[in-house]
């Protein structure tokens, strides 16, 4: 055999063995679908739901229960007829795959899960319903058993308690009754054999008496709440207001009786709600009410707490009114004399007059106050209100005219220290002049004459200020600080003018050294010049000092350092 033949005689082999193997697998998966098939329509038989269909008609139901019973007689019925069809199939299946027909078993094993999923649905469905409609009688009857006696439980209570219903007791009895006929509804259509329609009305009875059962201690809370406490607190806000009134208590345009009739016709809405059980409503005007009692007391408490403060403080407030208003008028006086010698520039004697009137005001909404206090129309939470910002500003005011007062009173000591400023400026620009005029100089530079007559001019215009009748200090004051500045300058200006002329005598002493050197010898010819006919002693300082310094280079800076140490010497 050549290798070739071997080849395909060992792949016919393994084709062979694995179809062979294929063939076993599916014929054990379609085994197990035959068994799987038939426990399920055996189950479906062994429900013997013709059994409770027989017992069903020997119950001779009626209504909607006999028509639930014919509806699923039928579907189930039409069920049953595909079950020989089913078990037929089966067995073929069964044995067409026994015989290794596997296509031929397959389609039995189809055809029958198609007719199997298509009825086990109604016949569970049916055993459902049957087995609901079997029970019914017997849970309709513990139930009715139950709510009857649920029932009388709460009779028993309302009854007991009847006084604390008394508002909603006709609509509560109502309810019960309603319930009474329900119960016998139920009774008769069980009698009947319509099961179904009695376990809707037992279903019903269960809601309604859970509903009331629920309610029922919210009824009797409302009722205490709107007949007691609240009509309580409204007696109790009455009888207060009326002590009040009598102790002279006011309460503007608010009409508190009028908000407790208006309360208590709410409390009759309530209760004319409570009455018909509509507990939403009830709560809705409940919270009204509860709210004006919690205002109207609040209101009380109020007025009642600032008649204390009002009184502790009616005569301390009149001392201060009356105190500040003395004030006003003595820094207004004191102002007016003030403004007839100086300048107020700053409004100060407007704002004493406008802080005035707001005392005057102040006083006058107290005397109204007072009025209506000693009439018994004061209401006192205002007038606290009223006392205590009035308090405040008045603090405020006396704190204000103090400072207003110590303002006015810097004036004459500014004035006597403008006086003595004037004096010294004066005397301290005599004496730089005089200073300078005694240094020997060729002349005076034109632009200390000038600064000398800038300052001469300032304080000439500052004192015939000064002298005025009516004085702007403030203006006077910026005018000094002006003065100070320059007379310092005028100081700085003289000293470095004399510094300039005696180091240029030095220097060109000095410079002598140097009547060989061409260069130095003109420097001191155009130094002399501007010493001598300009009187620039700076540039004449700064022409020779350059020169000497060129021909002999730290020598200027010597000359400069011992005069300085020297004229340190001479002031210590």
């Amino acid at each position: 055999m050549s290798s070739t033949q071997s080849l395909l005689l060992i792949t016919l082999i393994i084709t062979i063995i694995v179809v062979v193997m294929a063939m076993l697998l599916i014929n054990r998966r379609q085994l197990r679908d035959i068994e799987e098939l038939d426990n399920e329509l055996g189950n479906m038989e062994d429900l013997h739901l013709e059994r409770a269909i027989g017992k069903l008609d020997q119950m001779e139901l009626a209504g909607e229960s006999l028509a639930t019973l014919n509806t699923w007689k039928k579907s189930y019925q039409k069920a049953a007829e595909l079950f020989p069809e089913i078990q037929r199939l089966i067995e073929d299946g069964a044995d067409e795959n026994a015989r290794y027909r596997l296509v031929k078993s397959h389609q039995s094993i189809k055809q029958a899960r198609e007719l199997v999923d298509s009825v086990s649905e109604d016949v569970k469905n049916s055993s459902d319903v049957f087995t609901q409609l079997l029970e019914s009688n017997r849970e309709n009857k513990a139930q009715y058993d139950e709510l009857m006696q649920s029932y009388r439980e709460i009779r028993k209570e309302i009854l007991a308690d009847s006084f604390d219903y008394s508002v909603a007791l006709e609509e509560i009895e109502n309810r019960l009754s309603a319930m009474e006929e329900d119960f016998a509804q139920a009774k008769n259509l069980s009698a009947q054999g319509d099961h179904v329609e009695a376990k809707r009305v037992l279903s019903k009875i269960r809601a309604d008496l859970t509903a009331l059962k629920t309610k029922l201690p919210e009824v009797k809370e409302d009722q205490h709440d709107l007949q007691t406490v609240f009509a309580d607190q409204l007696d109790e806000i009455a009888a207060g207001y009326k002590e009040m009134q009598d102790a002279k208590y006011g309460f503007g345009s608010l009409d508190v009786m009028l908000e407790i009739r208006q309360s208590n016709d709410q409390i009759d809405r309530s209760l004319a709600a409570l009455a018909q059980l509509d507990l939403e409503e009830t709560s809705k005007g409940m919270k009204k009410v509860e709210k004006e009692i919690k205002t109207l007391y609040g209101i009380l408490e109020k007025e009642y707490k600032a008649r204390p403060f009002v009184e502790k403080n009616q005569d301390k407030l009149q001392r201060l009114l009356t105190h500040q208003q003395t004030v006003s008028q003595q820094l207004i006086k004191k102002l007016r004399h003030i403004d007839e010698s100086y300048e107020l520039t700053h409004g100060e004697l407007d704002e004493s007059r406008e802080l005035e009137r707001e005392v005057h005001k102040m006083d006058s909404d107290y005397i109204r106050a007072s009025q209506r206090i000693a009439d018994g129309r004061a209401v006192y939470s205002e007038v606290q209100d009223d006392w205590i910002k009035i308090l405040g500003r008045l603090q405020e005011i006396g704190k204000r005219q103090q400072e207003l007062s110590e303002a006015v009173d810097g004036l004459y000591e500014a004035e006597e220290v403008a006086q003595r400023s004037i004096k010294e400026f004066k005397q301290q620009v005599s004496l730089i002049y005089r200073h300078l005029s005694r240094q020997n100089l060729p002349g005076i530079p034109e632009g200390f004459l000038q600064m000398y007559t800038l300052v001469i001019n300032e304080i000439s215009k500052t004192s015939g200020e000064l002298n005025q009748v009516r004085i702007n200090m403030e203006k006077i004051s910026e005018e000094l600080v002006q003065i100070s500045d320059d007379v310092d300058r005028l100081q700085r200006e003289a000293e470095d003018i004399i510094s300039s002329a005696n180091l240029f005598e030095l220097t060109m002493q000095y410079s002598n050294k140097f009547l060989d050197n061409e260069t130095v010898v003109r420097a001191r010819r155009n130094a002399m010049k501007l010493y001598d006919r300009d009187y620039n002693y700076k540039d004449a300082l700064d022409t020779i000092a350059t020169a000497v310094e060129r021909a002999e280079p730290g020598s200027y800076q010597r000359i400069e350092n011992a005069y300085y140490q020297e004229q340190k010497e001479l002031i210590d």
